[in-house]
């Protein structure tokens, strides 16, 4: 059996089977208009459950890619964070931890560093619990539905008499 390469689409190519799904084409002629196998269509489709992902926005407190190319060049010239961090109106904590996440003072680049970013704010993550396995307490992994249905009753009772503070254990 012939091995192979892995088919990688353009974000013009991807655009263009979005469209061409939205319209109700199916996978086999979607595939065959880029003369590929449906079967190199279907992951894209299908890691969205057959709808067209948004398009990535930058959240409004992440570092842009300007910014990280001022970061870069502050470390080129030999900077300290705080410095660089004066320049960029950010908190030196941010500049330490940017440059530690993507390879340190001698490794970083911005682009690499941006590209890194994006990657790690891809969906759908692991919880933290499915991440750290036996995080949860003995005490929590044995609560019976009695104790759990008790609980919530109690929640429920100080959602509705509109108390603070501590709940009262029975």
């Amino acid at each position: 059996m012939k091995r192979r390469r892995r088919i990688y689409f353009t974000e013009a190519q991807k655009a263009e089977i979005w469209d061409r799904w939205q319209r109700g084409e199916s996978m086999s002629s979607i595939g065959r208009s880029f003369e590929r196998d449906s079967s190199s269509i279907h992951p894209l489709i299908s890691r969205t459950g057959g709808f067209r992902p948004e398009p990535g926005e930058r959240g409004p407190l992440a570092l842009s890619l300007s910014e990280r190319e001022e970061i870069s060049r502050g470390l080129g010239a030999d900077q300290s964070y705080r410095c660089i961090a004066s320049h960029l109106g950010r908190a030196p904590s941010t500049i330490s931890r940017e440059v530690m996440h993507n390879g340190g003072r001698r490794a970083y680049r911005a682009t690499k560093a941006d590209t890194a970013a994006w990657m790690r704010a891809q969906r759908p993550k692991l919880t933290k619990l499915a991440c750290k396995q036996g995080a949860l307490p003995d005490s929590l992994c044995q609560a019976s539905p009695a104790m759990v249905a008790a609980a919530d009753r109690r929640l429920a009772e100080k959602a509705a008499s509109g108390r603070r503070g501590e709940t009262r254990v029975t």
